[in-house]
């Protein structure tokens, strides 16, 4: 366990485990610029690699709880290794609950770049915000569980603007 981890973590912890290197986005948590903002642009880069290669819904749905599971173990592991928890670059929180974000945007609207640009600033904008029960999560659930609730929240939150406007436009 690191005493008091710095703001920036060594390139060495994050390969000493994988959990380490799950929950730091494998590797995209260590910016020194926005980690979490990076971690969420390696979603978006991620989701548009991982998406074509799962056929139909049980697949997406199955990877996500399955992403969702391992990102809960990997931050809980990271989180206590490093005696912070929820350091900022542990960024897999941001990661999968954003591919859901992109899932149900592909899902809801014509799914071109303009429609994910404004899931990405939707999503950021209530990960910052954290409304309730996000904060709940982000406060009072202090483990990997809380970690990756927090930002399934704001995923929840970005859905359903979306939702809302393309009903609004239609």
């Amino acid at each position: 366990m690191i005493k008091k981890p710095p703001k920036v973590l060594p390139l060495k912890f994050l390969f000493s485990h994988p959990a380490h290197f799950i929950a730091g986005g494998f590797g995209s948590g260590y910016s020194p610029w926005a980690p979490g903002t990076t971690g969420t642009l390696f979603g978006w880069a991620s989701y548009l690699l991982l998406a074509p290669l799962l056929q139909g819904p049980w697949q997406m749905a199955l990877c996500l709880l399955l992403a969702f599971a391992i990102g809960t173990w990997a931050c809980q592991k990271t989180g206590s290794d490093l005696g912070a928890v929820d350091h900022g670059s542990i960024v897999i929180d941001e990661i999968v609950p954003f591919w859901l974000v992109l899932w149900a945007t592909q899902l809801l609207t014509p799914n071109t770049w303009l429609w994910q640009l404004a899931a990405f600033v939707l999503f950021r904008i209530f990960d910052v915000l954290k409304p309730q029960p996000a904060r709940y999560f982000d406060t009072r659930v202090k483990n990997g569980f809380g970690v990756m609730c927090d930002d399934l929240m704001a995923a929840f939150y970005s859905i359903a603007a979306i939702f809302f406007v393309t009903r609004l436009l239609h």
